[in-house]
């Protein structure tokens, strides 16, 4: 069973820069596809970040691209959000989630098999 942790939020200035983490149990990252997705109040959860098993392929929402970088450490076993250029409309909880197939390319929220409690971004 996959548990994943989420860590690194809080609150910023916007053009600020933040960095998550998800810390998974075992080899998660290295056999899961994985993926941060974002929900703000009122609004639909959002996918921000996919990264494949391998780390060879990665995904970004427009609204993130140039800004945001996706990446693991299968030592670790953590996944990693680097945010940069930070803005009001990043605000939301962050959450990571897993699909657990090293070949997978995961967009859909609703394939994903594990998720984490996620972490709190607020930037004003």
């Amino acid at each position: 069973q996959v548990q994943l942790v989420e860590s690194g939020g809080g609150s910023v200035q916007a053009g600020g820069s933040l960095r998550l983490s998800c810390t998974a149990n075992g080899d998660a990252v290295r056999r899961s596809c994985m993926a941060w997705f974002r929900q703000a109040p009122g609004k639909e959860r959002e996918r921000v970040a996919v990264i494949r098993g391998g780390g060879d392929d990665t995904y970004y929402a427009d609204s993130v691209k140039g800004r945001f970088t996706i990446s693991q450490d299968n030592i670790k076993n953590t996944l990693y959000l680097q945010m940069n250029s930070l803005k009001a409309e990043d605000t939301a909880v962050y959450l990571c989630a897993a699909k657990s197939d090293s070949s997978a390319f995961v967009l859909d929220s609703d394939e994903y098999d594990y998720w984490g409690q996620g972490t709190q971004v607020t930037v004003s």
